[in-house]
């Protein structure tokens, strides 16, 4: 069954109202209720045209935790063969909030890392709904090693609110092991490609985003904290989220502008969570498009050309 946002509503009495049509011209053989169903059909078509076309901030942020956009496991079985799962941080334990290995794109041999937010209670539950954990970023950090060794270029799925802020992640060096993870993007020596399918929360987005091309899904949101978060520190009332959103520019469009993301990857009408197939075609081309960029750099251009994109980051659009 379908999920609507709430501004959805009206689309959703639309297209109910085409099903329940639909239905009764099975039962009774009814032509015109078939041609009633076709016309509210177009009717929800343009409504879901004009409803995506201007969508405000904190709409974007809506879509982007949408339940039934595609996650980083989807993602992966959709686009990578011959994927095989690394698990733990040989030092404490495996996070289920971030996953990755060894994998083919199109036949190049990748390693491929991700935030997982799970699908259904159980495995949110399992995955810590994408907030990593210490460990989830270490291991993020040995693959991202390996990767190095081995000349492998690394890709990495962004969709977390953030990394998790429990007590025992910060006595196992939370903010630590986000810095060592960010540290290790940087110094890299092959192609890092970066995409945030859904939210990009603070730093645990960055640990994993510090790529040399980062790109983002139309419909995903990137920032230094959720709107909600943002709204209790500056007005002491999470309630005031749409104004934290349009206050923090963390539209793919205003990044783009402000030269913090490389790309915009287009998504379906309606979102990605309405043509999940088609989302994940588009965001595999990118990524394939991305490494074979890359691919023409040696190691210390390809640090350079990483470290070089985030001093300037900021710098365009700053009198927007």
């Amino acid at each position: 069954m379908a999920h609507y946002l709430d501004f959805e509503k009206s689309l959703a009495e639309i297209e109910g109202k085409a099903g329940e049509l639909r239905a009764m011209s099975r039962r009774d053989d009814g032509t015109d209720m078939e041609e009633q169903a076709r016309a509210l059909d177009q009717k929800a078509d343009t409504l879901l045209d004009d409803i995506y076309k201007n969508l405000t901030p904190w709409r974007k942020c809506q879509v982007a935790r949408h339940p039934d956009r595609p996650h980083c496991v989807d993602y992966i079985r959709a686009l990578f063969t011959e994927y095989t799962p690394l698990a733990g941080d040989r030092n404490f334990a495996d996070d289920e909030a971030v996953m990755g290995g060894l994998a083919r794109l199109d036949g190049r041999p990748v390693m491929v890392i991700g935030h997982e937010k799970g699908n259904d209670t159980k495995s949110r539950l399992e995955r810590n709904f994408g907030m990593a954990r210490p460990e989830g970023y270490r291991k993020a950090i040995r693959l991202m090693e390996m990767a190095d060794r081995f000349g492998l270029p690394v890709v990495t799925l962004i969709d977390t609110p953030g990394a998790f802020p429990g007590k025992g992640a910060e006595e196992r060096g939370q903010s630590e092991a986000i810095a060592r993870s960010t540290q290790t993007c940087l110094g890299l020596g092959v192609p890092l490609v970066s995409v945030v399918i859904g939210e990009g929360g603070s730093g645990g987005a960055v640990a994993f985003a510090t790529a040399n091309r980062v790109a983002m899904l139309e419909h995903s949101v990137y920032s230094v904290i959720s709107p909600e978060g943002c709204a209790s520190i500056l007005w002491k009332d999470a309630d005031k989220m749409r104004e934290a959103a349009e206050a923090l520019r963390l539209t793919a469009q205003d990044l783009k502008k402000l030269g913090v993301i490389d790309r915009i990857i287009p998504e379906p009408r309606g979102g990605a969570q309405r043509d999940a197939r088609a989302a994940m075609d588009a965001v595999g081309a990118e990524i394939g498009r991305m490494i074979e960029e890359l691919s023409k750099l040696d190691r210390d251009a390809l640090r350079h050309d990483r470290r070089r994109k985030f001093v300037d980051m900021g710098s365009k659009g700053l009198a927007a």
